[in-house]
């Protein structure tokens, strides 16, 4: 069997998603099936069979060499179990050893963040780049690193979690338990509440998404303004923290809310040069990532074959 195509598969509390891709990084073959998020574990496991199936259909299949997961976390890489927080039938579930039972191949298992990151570093705007951060910042807000040239996952595969650093001391409870978390603050949701409750008024279509308040930032909406500088400022004080402990030299921010462009990327930019002020930080470059909805899939395959994509610890 050839190392060269992997298995991949991306996990998430909406969709499930498998690929067969090659070395140089090319999906070759894509399936995909809705998670059936609300139905208990085993239900959730079928649907993941039913991906692997359909990708086994594929006369490529029988050339891939190993399988790669990024999935929705928290994860434990170490063990081989996940337990989604939107995913609630699964609770430290032994999904390592269910789909090395279903594919018959070596499995490795990695936090969506973690995928995302190693997709960044292979194929996308953290390439060539020894020490990175990269965050997605959607729903929530995860993230992974790139230190001396490998994606460093950590002991369970959900190091540079920036999400649930805390940038505000006496700010809002976080759903993880922690005060004042990037994500409280940063993440799509929050946006659009925190405008919500400052005045901002939906359109006629009542959008009330991140999305809808990005578009008033860009008509000028001062509310919708605010919201998204607040986000801004959040992300670079959690990036700078970062850059300042192990010395990163760029951050690539994906994921839904990366989509507002300037509204989002200007306020963060103007942010960090507050708060990336020693010398060895100053140097720090914000970019958009490249590699939009398919970084799960090439994240995970890079995961699983390292000398084919981004090398991980």
């Amino acid at each position: 069997m050839s190392t060269d195509l992997v298995v991949a598969l991306d996990i998430g509390g909406t969709k499930i998603a498998g690929a067969l891709v090659d070395g140089a990084g090319r999906i070759l073959v894509r399936a995909q099936r809705p998670t059936p998020a609300r139905e208990d574990g085993e239900t959730v496991m079928r649907a993941v069979e039913a991906v692997l199936e359909e990708l086994d259909h594929s006369p490529l299949r029988a050339s891939a060499g190993a399988v790669g997961i990024g999935s929705a976390g928290p994860v434990d890489a170490s063990a081989g179990t996940v337990s989604p927080v939107n995913v609630p039938g699964w609770r430290d579930f032994p999904l390592v050893e269910r789909v090395r039972r279903a594919a018959g191949l070596p499995v490795t298992l990695v936090g969506d963040g973690v995928a995302m990151t190693a997709a960044e570093h292979w194929r996308g705007a953290a390439r060539g780049h020894d020490n990175a951060l990269c965050l997605v910042v959607s729903t929530g807000v995860g993230g992974g690193l790139v230190l001396d040239g490998r994606v460093h996952g950590g002991p369970t595969g959900n190091a540079g979690h920036i999400g649930h650093i805390s940038v505000d001391l006496d700010g809002e409870p976080c759903a993880c338990g922690g005060r004042g978390c990037v994500e409280r603050i940063a993440s799509g949701p929050h946006i659009a509440r925190r405008a919500l409750e400052n005045g901002w008024h939906p359109g006629p279509d009542g959008d009330t998404s991140a999305a809808a308040v990005a578009a008033a930032a860009r008509a000028g909406d001062p509310v919708a303004v605010a919201s998204f500088e607040r986000a801004g400022q959040a992300l670079a004080a959690g990036i700078a923290a970062t850059a300042t402990l192990v010395e990163i030299d760029i951050a690539v921010v994906g994921g839904g809310v990366a989509g507002a462009g300037e509204v989002l990327f200007g306020p963060l930019r103007r942010s960090l040069r507050s708060y990336a002020t020693l010398s060895f930080v100053q140097g720090l470059t914000v970019v958009p990532a490249l590699t939009g909805t398919d970084a799960g899939l090439l994240g995970a395959a890079a995961a699983a074959v390292p000398r084919a994509g981004a090398s991980t610890s």
